[in-house]
């Protein structure tokens, strides 16, 4: 995915995210803390897409709190195909009705949206290292494992696509 709509959290779990990025960069494995000029920041991603109009997105978003003060508890960490490590919320019935609902209103709008992010496929997930080098694997999930868990709340939304250089808050971000 390029483009995404993300989630951010309150600074404390923020905080603390940062800290394991910044442990795994010591240990010798990639972060999202360098990945492209250090311009990510913690965060949940929605959905993910080829590109996203930021103004489409908020039409279609219009009147709906894309980001209440959800209360986010990250219990555990795995791996997707590709090396790429991440901390996973509890999926709660909270969460998973405003994916649901972000989902609905955006597939209306005619927003195209990868299949992974639908609803019963999503993994709701935070992103932590993209291709963890095979021999730091273990270390690296253990790192994560010791961080765990990290309570948040949902403090700001946008719509993200660094590879265009695109950045446009929905609210609070």
């Amino acid at each position: 995915m390029v483009a995404a709509l993300e989630l951010y959290f309150d600074h404390v779990a923020e905080r603390r995210m940062r800290v394991l990025w910044d442990a795994l960069e010591t240990d010798g494995a990639p972060s999202l803390k360098g990945l492209l000029d250090g311009k990510h920041r913690p965060h949940l991603s929605l959905l993910g897409a080829t590109a996203l109009d930021p103004e489409v997105v908020k039409e279609a978003l219009d009147g709906f709190d894309v980001a209440p003060p959800l209360k986010l508890s990250f219990q555990f960490a795995g791996v997707f195909v590709g090396r790429v490590l991440w901390l996973g919320p509890s999926p709660s019935v909270g969460l998973l009705g405003l994916h649901a609902e972000v989902w609905r209103r955006l597939t209306v709008a005619g927003i195209e949206m990868s299949p992974l992010y639908a609803p019963g496929a999503w993994v709701p997930h935070a992103t932590v290292s993209m291709r963890v080098p095979r021999p730091m694997l273990t270390e690296a999930l253990r790192r994560c494992l010791e961080t765990l868990p990290i309570e948040a709340t949902v403090t700001g939304a946008a719509v993200a696509d660094h590879a265009r250089g695109v950045f446009s808050s929905l609210r609070g971000a």
